[in-house]
């Protein structure tokens, strides 16, 4: 673990780029000193010039690679936050509206999603961990309420030599961590003195960029405060010790260590994004527990703070609707996840039939999914959506639209989406819980954008982009300075936009790839001068030259985009076929990268990355079936077909995450019939077209042990995109 830019060295004979240009420089005045003995100042002159223009090709060359492998991961990773946006919509669909089905789908998943009420309850809590035993071979940290420095001390300790924390201790800090948030205001206030106050971006699991900020800036203390600005866990591997070091300093001192709810500090995004399964792979005994009382925890969490009445800190942004007193007086607490917007009756009866009806004729062909900055298209009977509704896909023409009979007297319209199916249902005017949920979901979800005005982030699914004079108009309303949020990963940790009115500041380093990114903090003292200190967790990198450095992040960038062509093989090749009539297999450059982003919607620079991602035939076109020449699905079975090895594949993330549902004690195997219900719900309003018997043909021939149950695990290695390069490397 180390810190700053890391320095290139030599390493296995490898010389650092900055070497080479002096190399050729040496070797042309050898050369010329070897014929001319005493070379003119000219000549020197020119081989300088010629090095200058050859380095910066070469330093330009590099940035262009990376700047597209930077919007590669950026643009996946926002499309993996609007898959799940519309999958959320989709269970709430579900569970709200539809009462007939065919199967059970809202009792599968209500039990998660909805939990009736946990054992957890403020009374029963100290009962149910003080029934857990502590074996005397744990040899873990013991902690004791009210914690001290030395408990505090042990759990860095303990951590840093790969221990877990117990979890009777774990359940005793999360209630005593929820019976203190209970109290907190959904805003805090607070005030530097004349102390200076540290402010921490997104850590998403990864531990040891949290212990490098401990060491080089000092641990939490009435002399040294924290903000940590939201998204805790996810993605890493390390996010349940984050959470217990955060919630056990925020114990301590309680007036010194400040934590706002991030986007991911949400049970629904924790079922994607790998925090619901590494608790309970560190606690399968318990682990339900801990995921129930967490869903409070998390809830309970302040949504901004204002610091000396001047700096407002939130981990997403903004809205035109932001109102920052209206937000003071919500409660925090009904919002268990951000993704699920309040229940609303789906109007009358005859209405839902009406709707129903229409859907029935319609399901078959998904809609296409909007466009990074592409607005809905508005019917003139109808209101433009409001700028903090989901990403909903452009309803097609032929798509189920449900509309109220007199939309014109609802001036409020809630857009929402329906997974990737042809549904969009209008609902009534808001009342105050969804205005309620709107503010909160812009606070969590939103990015600022560099053009004036609000509009939908359809590029990630939620909230809303915010321009300068939404910003300044919030900062003039309530006499702030400025505005500091998080919730977007930055190449040097952090970046100032709308005049330096709005600071990113994001603190997990190598968050894409192994040297993608630094983080950075902020130090901010009374002069409310924000500060910035960058660092970088370095492994491997600090024995990498630069060129290296890009090409492992580059070569990991296009691996991810290959899989997603991959995925959509069939909607390609037919994008493709559109401009290739005579079936040449080869179309021009521009035609094939306008088929591509017609089917991906990734607002990448298709041109720049053609070569990269297919053949180029001599002529200069492209031969587009090469897009998928090294890649295959793992081990299929010879009872799935090409199209459902493509569609299994395609919605694997979403089939696990509603397995993970319906597998109630995480044992990770699921029955038979549970498989064939799953697929029935999920597909129903997909629009997939896949027989019954081939879902049965399929569950049985994943069920290798032929004892009537799945082994999920399998299931997913079986459809996962092999890089027929990678598989000849290790051979």
């Amino acid at each position: 673990m180390g810190c700053g830019t890391s320095v290139a060295t030599e390493s296995q004979g490898k010389k650092s780029e900055k070497e080479l240009p002096y190399k050729f420089f040496y070797s042309i005045t050898a050369h010329a000193e070897e014929s001319t003995k005493t070379p003119s100042p000219a000549l020197v002159m020119k081989a300088a010039i010629l090095i200058q223009r050859w380095y910066r090709r070469y330093m330009a060359r590099l940035e262009i690679r990376r700047r597209y492998t930077w919007s590669i991961f950026q643009s996946i990773e926002y499309a993996g936050e609007q898959d799940q946006l519309q999958l959320s919509s989709f269970f709430s669909f579900m569970l709200d509206n539809v009462t007939q089905l065919g199967v059970n789908g809202p009792d599968l998943i209500s039990h998660f999603l909805c939990p009736a009420g946990s054992a957890l309850t403020e009374e029963g809590v100290p009962v149910q961990f003080e029934k857990i035993e502590v074996p005397d071979s744990y040899s873990g940290p013991r902690l004791a309420f009210p914690l001290t420095v030395a408990h505090t001390n042990a759990l860095l300790s303990a951590f840093k030599k790969q221990q877990t924390l117990h979890a009777r201790y774990v359940l005793q800090l999360l209630h005593e961590t929820r019976k203190f948030l209970k109290q907190m205001p959904n805003i805090i206030h607070l005030s530097t003195y004349t102390k200076e106050i540290t402010i921490c971006g997104d850590l998403h699991g990864k531990l040891d960029d949290l212990l490098l900020i401990f060491y080089k800036n000092g641990l939490p203390s009435v002399e040294n405060p924290y903000i940590f600005n939201g998204d805790f866990v996810d993605r890493g591997k390390k996010s349940m010790e984050i959470i217990i070091i955060l919630f056990s300093f925020l114990l301590l001192y309680p007036n010194h260590m400040h934590l706002n709810r991030g986007n991911h500090e949400d049970y629904i995004m924790n079922l994607r994004y790998g925090f619901t399964k590494e608790v309970m792979q560190k606690y399968r005994a318990h682990g339900r527990d801990i995921l129930q009382i967490l869903q409070d925890v998390f809830s309970l969490l302040p949504v901004a703070t204002i610091v000396d009445n001047k700096v407002l800190v939130v981990h997403g942004g903004i809205s035109d609707m932001t109102d920052l007193d209206f937000l003071s007086s919500i409660e925090r607490q009904k919002f268990k996840s951000a993704l699920r917007p309040p229940k609303r009756s789906f109007y009358h009866s005859e209405e839902r039939d009406h709707y129903q009806g229409q859907c029935a004729e319609t399901r078959g062909s998904p809609a296409p999914r909007r466009r990074r900055g592409q607005l809905p298209k508005q019917n003139s009977s109808s209101s433009s959506s409001s700028s903090s509704s989901s990403s909903a896909p452009s309803p097609a023409p032929s798509s189920c639209q449900y509309r109220s009979p007199a939309p014109e007297h609802y001036p409020h319209i809630l857009e929402l989406p329906y997974l990737d199916s042809n549904v969009t249902i209008f609902r009534k005017a808001a009342q105050r819980e969804e205005l309620e949920w709107k503010q909160v979901v812009d606070l969590l979800w939103s990015d600022p954008k560099s053009l004036n005005g609000c509009s939908p982030n359809t590029f990630r699914g939620g909230g809303c982009y915010f321009g300068p004079d939404v910003t300044q108009r919030l900062l003039k309303k309530h006499r702030l300075k400025l505005l500091i949020r998080s919730h977007e990963c930055k190449q040097e940790g952090y970046e100032l936009c709308h005049d330096g009115k709005v600071i990113t500041i994001f603190s997990a380093s190598n968050y894409y790839e192994e040297g993608s990114n630094r983080g950075a903090y902020i130090k901010m003292g009374p002069d409310l001068v924000p500060r910035f200190f960058q660092y970088q967790v370095s492994k491997s990198t600090r024995k990498m030259t630069l060129q290296q450095r890009v090409s492992v992040a580059e070569g990991s960038a296009l691996k991810s985009l290959k899989e997603k062509l991959y995925a959509h093989r069939s909607d390609l090749i037919s994008a493709f076929q559109q401009y290739d009539r005579n079936l040449t297999g080869r179309i021009s450059i521009s035609d094939w990268a306008q088929a591509v982003e017609s089917v991906l919607h990734l607002d990448l620079p298709w041109r720049t990355l053609r070569s990269r991602l297919a053949r180029m035939a001599p002529d200069g076109t492209v031969e587009y079936l090469s897009c998928f020449e090294d890649l295959q699905i793992g081990e299929p079975s010879n009872e799935v077909t090409p199209n459902l090895m493509e569609t299994l594949y395609r919605y694997r993330t979403d089939l696990e995450i509603i397995f993970n549902i319906i597998d109630k004690d995480h044992s990770g195997l699921i029955s038979i019939e549970e498989f064939r219900q799953t697929w029935r719900l999920f597909s129903s309003h997909l629009g997939i077209d896949v027989d019954d018997g081939a879902i049965d043909d399929l569950a049985r021939s994943i069920d290798f042990n032929k004892d009537g149950s799945i082994d999920f695990n399998e299931f997913l290695e079986a459809f996962r995109v092999v890089h027929k390069l990678d598989t000849k490397e290790h051979q």
